[in-house]
């Protein structure tokens, strides 16, 4: 069971792990990691980091896959992890659009709570304070610097575009990829 001294990274999908697409991941078939994602997961697993994905999955809401696709997405992505022995401990994902005005849709910190909980972290206020949040949109770093979260940009997916808009939370880091994320977190806790 997870407790809250337990080390946590939280890691966003589309443009992170895997290939973002601008009309969706749809399937399995689509759904496509990126060069050396799975291998920094891995490393970061090997390295006594448990992995928690939150994700916007609005494509349900809208109709472009089922809940069953996504699973097959995940079930893919644990797949082709578990040689590399590498695993996801646990997947949030909103199914929600904006329109819907949801508290679990990043910007808002409603998966942020709920990995907080999971994960038995009680600091009323920052529960995720350190834990590193990374992902390729401005809006996945939001979500978790509110809790206390570390935030941590790749230049993958949208983050080339995210970095040239600016207005990153205070802090934030900036890397090439997954792997240079993980190579750089573990080198400065070596």
């Amino acid at each position: 069971m997870s407790t809250s001294s337990s080390k946590l990274i939280i890691l966003d999908r589309d443009g992170v792990i895997n290939e973002d697409r601008d009309d969706y991941v749809k399937s399995a078939d689509e759904w496509m990691p990126l060069p050396g994602s799975l291998e920094a997961i891995a490393l970061l697993n090997q390295a006594g980091y448990q992995i928690a994905i939150a994700t916007n999955q609005s494509g349900l809401a809208r109709g472009y896959f089922t809940i069953n696709e996504l699973h097959a997405m995940h079930s893919k992505m644990e797949r082709l992890l578990k040689p590399l022995g590498g695993n996801i401990d646990s997947i949030f994902f909103c199914p929600h659009t904006d329109a819907h005005a949801c508290d679990c849709r990043k910007p808002a910190p409603g998966l942020m709570k709920e990995i907080a909980l999971r994960y038995k972290r009680t600091d009323t206020k920052h529960p995720l304070l350190g834990v590193p949040i990374v992902g390729d949109s401005l809006r996945d770093l939001q979500a978790g610097v509110v809790l206390g979260a570390s935030p941590h940009l790749v230049l993958t997916g949208k983050g080339q575009k995210t970095l040239a808009k600016g207005e990153l939370p205070e802090g934030t880091q900036i890397h090439a990829d997954l792997m240079a994320f993980a190579n750089s977190l573990l080198a400065n806790k070596a």
